[in-house]
């Protein structure tokens, strides 16, 4: 339902007669969170946001530069404001839940200049119950076709030196660990500094990427981060420390000289902040997705949510290679030389884990280093050109493993590497997805290793938005569904596009195998509910049971129990999960029941408790069944978790398989001890469960009729 709209403006005359702001204010569907807009005595352009009649954000200026042109900046006037009701429904068609809610109130603000020039802009300002975005929008102006955006000074002004839990503003990638500090403390270049184990290309000082979320003395949990990113550049925050504020810092590109170039009319993406009085209602909030333009794609019918496995741990445990090893001449290449190299994709291994999948109710196998040119990959500055993404090694029959999948019912997931050289990439969009159509191939992992081709241009600009987005929307006229590594953020783009699946744009799980620096910690995911997992699905890659990397990787482990790893699949959501661990490390093991039976794809999601960086709890029910799963997981502290069962039908007696750590269990002196044991539960009981340091919980909840 849309309601009609309305015209209004509050002048509100200051102390000095001189000093008149014109102001507009929009309040939630709820009325508890409402944005105050309006320009000051010198036509500065500014807004306020309020959660139950207290200042979230204070008085907070806009403004862009321009090459050619002058800012803006001041000596703006209202010319009129519009506001709009909006409430509406619709289904996902997958996601964490199957119906979302849209209901906002929306003011439509117009801008004009007092100077001679009399440029206007355009500000769009939506309340939601759960938070607040904005955007700009850049109207036909005469004399103007085209405009060059230096830098948009967009501010976020705090009320207080809150505890925020964020990651430096890199401009190529997102994988470090997060930091928690107060606003005041955040140091993101000096914290670049101690990673040895990424290559910072550029971090602006103090800035930080979005998602960052911050939670104030009185508990109130925020979260800024923006959502559309379409035909524009990512957003940082720069911090400034002594004003308490966040201003918008785009990302550039040093070979063209600016950050966005677009051509009039157009706009901007919505600059975010999600408001909720406890750590879980950020991570049932909508508005990041409700901030998208309905799905284009319809039903999207060829792609199905599912669990699967792979080559892929096992490169980073050493026991194989993405590349063939024994010579960089494919031509001269023979079978009989499979056993002097370590490669990990040959047909022989392919069709090992479509077998494992096929018994154990895994859907998809992932194939890494199946095509040529893995040789001339690492090392080499010029990566133009080193895939084709259509021509297998020797020792990968593709259309066997293809035919061999079909026979079992395991689908394969293909892989393209493009080494951060883009144009490569684009030139054989086509031809790659053509290949898979082909092939009944529906889905693709992408990867963007290295310093994007040309030297200037980042991972986070507008060109690398701009492709990223081709090659979701290409992928679509081919069925192919795509889940992309070392990405673009996610900015709720799976609304409109649901062939966007999954995104890496996090440390992974594999900084556990080879990081210098120890790995993940057991607070990491705990913090990633709250801040990373807010932009959209992860591809983590969880379930991890040789938890010590043996004898594989002398040094290196998962710094988490096996209950933790199991807990992942419900805590951690994507609609591909991973079983990342090799077949064997699975055998044998009765834990990896819990993989086996849980879902992917949810009709709903609750959040039953959790605190930024300690623990979480989430309750999913699986779509289309009465089945439900519970995850939970704390940091390296040890703690009881309660699991209230309201979220269960009526009338119905449950069977709960739990699976939990043993008494023993610790994520670094024992990790590997699990207990197993079954409960019948009703709606309206509660069971305490204790997890171990850097520990975890998962359980199966099942109708016993």
């Amino acid at each position: 339902m849309v309601i009609a709209s309305f015209l209004f403006i509050i002048s509100i005359s200051c102390n000095s007669p001189e000093k008149v702001k014109t102001e507009a204010v929009v309040k939630s569907p709820d009325e508890d969170v409402q944005i105050s807009f309006g320009v000051d005595d010198r036509g500065k352009p500014y807004y306020t946001v309020f959660f139950k009649e207290k200042v979230v954000i204070d008085t907070s200026y806009l403004g862009f530069e321009f090459k050619n042109h002058p800012p803006f900046e001041d000596n703006f006037k209202l010319t009129s404001i519009e506001e709009t009701a909006f409430n509406q429904s619709w289904d996902m068609v997958w996601g964490e839940q199957k119906t979302v809610n849209n209901k906002y109130r929306e003011i439509a603000v117009d801008l004009q200049e007092e100077s001679e020039t009399q440029r206007k802009l355009k500000v769009i300002l939506r309340a939601y119950d759960d938070g607040i975005g904005f955007r700009y929008h850049f109207p036909e102006q005469e004399g103007v076709d085209t405009l060059i955006i230096m830098d948009e000074n967009t501010e976020f002004k705090l009320t207080g030196d809150h505890t925020a839990w964020w990651i430096p503003g890199d401009w190529d990638s997102y994988e470090w660990l997060y930091n928690t500090t107060k606003i005041t403390d955040i140091n993101a270049l000096e914290v670049a500094k101690t990673n040895k184990d990424l290559a910072a290309s550029y971090i602006p000082e103090n800035a930080v990427n979005t998602p960052v979320t911050m939670r104030t003395d009185s508990g109130l949990h925020l979260s800024f981060h923006e959502a559309a990113l379409i035909d524009y550049a990512g957003m940082t925050l720069k911090i400034d420390k002594e004003n308490l504020k966040l201003t918008s810092e785009l990302v550039g590109s040093d070979r063209l000289g600016y950050k966005v170039l677009r051509e009039l009319p157009f706009s901007t993406p919505w600059r975010t902040i999600q408001i909720s009085e406890n750590a879980g209602g950020l991570i049932e909030s909508k508005m990041i997705l409700n901030l998208n333009e309905p799905n284009k794609l319809g039903e999207v019918k060829w792609f199905k949510p599912m669990k699967y496995v792979g080559i892929w741990w096992e490169m980073h445990l050493g026991i194989s290679t993405w590349d063939i090893g024994a010579t960089q001449d494919m031509s001269t290449w023979t079978k009989d030389q499979a056993s002097s190299t370590k490669h990990g994709a040959t047909t022989e291994n392919a069709k090992r884990y479509i077998d494992f999948a096929a018994k154990n109710n895994i859907g998809g196998v992932l194939v890494e280093g199946w095509n040529t040119g893995w040789e001339h990959w690492i090392g080499f500055e010029d990566r133009e050109g080193v895939f084709d993404f259509v021509t297998p090694y020797p020792d990968y029959d593709l259309k066997e493993v293809v035919r061999y999948g079909k026979e079992k019912g395991v689908d394969i997931i293909m892989h393209h590497e493009t080494s951060a050289a883009p144009r490569t990439y684009e030139q054989q969009m086509d031809t790659a997805y053509s290949l898979m159509e082909s092939l009944g191939i529906h889905a693709v992992k992408s990867g963007y290793v290295g310093p994007i081709i040309p030297k200037g241009e980042y991972h986070h600009g507008q060109w690398m938005v701009n492709h990223y987005n081709k090659a979701m929307i290409k992928a679509a006229e081919y069925e192919v569904a795509v889940n992309a590594h070392e990405p673009i953020k996610a900015t709720g783009l799976r609304r409109t596009y649901p062939n966007m699946i999954s995104r890496e744009g996090l440390r992974g799980q594999e900084f556990n195998a080879w990081a210098s620096d120890g790995g993940n910690p057991p607070e990491h995911l705990s913090i990633v509910v709250f801040t990373r997992m807010l932009s959209g699905p992860i591809d983590f890659t969880p379930g991890i049971f040789n938890i010590k990397l043996d004898p594989h990787k002398e040094g290196n482990q998962v710094n988490t129990t096996i209950a933790h790893q199991l807990a992942l699949y419900v805590v951690i959501y994507s609609p591909i999960q991973m079983a990342a661990d090799l077949p064997e490390s699975y055998e044998g093991q009765p834990a990896f029941q819990f993989i086996r039976d849980v879902a992917v794809d949810w009709d709903q999601t609750i959040v039953l408790n959790g605190e930024v960086g300690d623990f979480v709890t989430i309750a999913r029910k699986e779509k289309g069944t009465d089945n439900w799963f519970v995850g939970s997981i704390t940091d390296e502290n040890e703690r009881e978790i309660t699991v209230q069962f309201d979220f269960l039908d009526e009338d119905k007696t449950y069977e709960a398989i739990i699976y939990r750590d043993a008494d023993d269990a610790h994520w670094d002196e024992n990790p590997e001890s699990i207990s197993i044991n079954n409960m019948v539960v009703e709606k309206g009981d509660q069971k305490t469960f204790r997890l171990a340091p850097g520990g975890g919980l998962a359980i199966s909840v099942k109708p016993t009729n």
